[in-house]
């Protein structure tokens, strides 16, 4: 097993006490899979180093405020550098975990095992969040009606014109200006952008280009790196449209989705409703609790364009003091308090009690290397 890196001090960590109700999973500190309310330790210590997903900023300060406040000698430094940037920095031993808008691939998974042991990483969720597809067009300040296909279309450069009868079509009600259409994209490799063109390739019957966290290169766009600077230049430019995690756009108009018959906007409960009906990713490590997303839900009430945003761990760490420590720190993300901080300062949807006992279970595999 290779030498696990490292970007900061060396570890000190104590065995883990609980706080409140809450105890840790890792068997080695005698906890088991509760997680209660705070589902942190009081006597954990040191740093945990992680890195990923950027529309994880906003909820990844709260968290890590958070799990300061109740394990006071123990702090997780967390770099923003895009979904692709942090599975690539965990794989190559430069994270102790990442966080991720989409999952790993086989191939990835595969190459965890060089640093996670036999069982490879796992995926646990940490949030449910939409995907907004949000624009900013003087003349139009409702919420738009469009149905994917439409969407399909604006995002490959096939409709031009924001009166264009096909939008025009689903907003009969609304007078809509000639401003030419500027789409913004990702230019960094982003889960949001995985999220938002699995939902065009599955849900429309036009896009026929890759799913990828990389926009594709044959569609003529701006772009801009990571979340803020996607919602940043939207807002600067009349006629933009963009997509990115509903928590992060600011006053920027916003698109309903058709879902069968009806107009779902975006809400944290719609997101969650359609993660509801998906299925879990299959063949990598026994714990993990990665989903394939139904994009094509017809339930009534349902957000398609979501994403579950997750957090990347080893199944077996190097050295004890990293695994208490990133078994304390999911335990903290996963408790209630953990979720309803995160939701306070991000606005995503909280896990349901379900996806908690699942997830404090998976946690509760993690192992020392022998």
């Amino acid at each position: 097993m290779k030498s696990f890196g490292r970007a900061a001090a060396i570890l000190s960590v104590s065995t883990l006490a609980l706080v409140g109700c809450g105890e840790s999973n890792n068997p080695d500190a005698g906890g088991d899979a509760d997680g209660g309310e705070n589902g942190a330790s009081s006597e954990v210590a040191g740093t945990l180093v992680g890195g990923g997903a950027s529309s994880q900023e906003a909820a990844m300060t709260a968290w890590t405020d958070g799990f300061t406040s109740v394990a006071p000698d123990a702090q997780v430094n967390y770099a923003s550098v895009g979904s692709g940037g942090g599975r690539d920095g965990f794989l190559g031993g430069e994270y102790d975990f990442a966080g991720s808008d989409a999952a790993m691939s086989d191939e990835e998974w595969e190459s965890s095992k060089e640093i996670c042991g036999p069982e490879g990483a796992f995926h646990i969720p940490s949030y449910i969040s939409p995907v907004a597809v949000a624009f900013n067009v003087e003349g139009i300040d409702d919420t738009l009606n469009l149905d994917a296909d439409t969407i399909a279309s604006i995002f490959s450069g096939e409709i031009t014109s924001w009166d264009d009868e096909a939008i025009a079509e689903h907003n009969p009600d609304l007078e809509l200006p000639s401003t030419p259409i500027s789409v913004v994209h990702r230019a960094d490799d982003s889960g949001t952008t995985e999220n938002f063109v699995d939902y065009l390739a599955n849900a429309s019957d036009i896009w026929d280009y890759e799913v990828s966290g990389e926009w594709p290169g044959e569609i003529a766009a701006e772009s801009a790196q990571q979340t803020s600077g996607v919602v940043g230049l939207t807002s600067e430019t009349d006629g933009a449209i963009t997509y990115a995690d509903a928590s992060q756009i600011g006053d920027l108009n916003t698109v309903a989705v058709q879902v069968g018959e009806e107009y779902v906007e975006y809400s944290p409960e719609a997101a969650s409703q359609a993660v509801a009906s998906s299925a879990p990713v299959e063949g990598q490590a026994s714990n993990n609790m990665a989903y394939e997303l139904d994009r094509n839900t017809e339930e009534s009430g349902a957000y398609p364009v979501v994403l579950v945003s997750y957090h990347i761990f080893c199944n077996e760490y190097p050295e004890q003091e990293t695994a208490d420590l990133a078994t304390a720190f999911g335990e903290y993300v996963l408790s209630e308090d953990g979720q309803a901080t995160a939701e306070g300062a991000a606005g995503n949807a909280p896990i349901s009690d379900e996806l908690r006992d699942g997830a404090m279970e998976s946690l509760s595999a993690i192992t020392v290397a022998e």
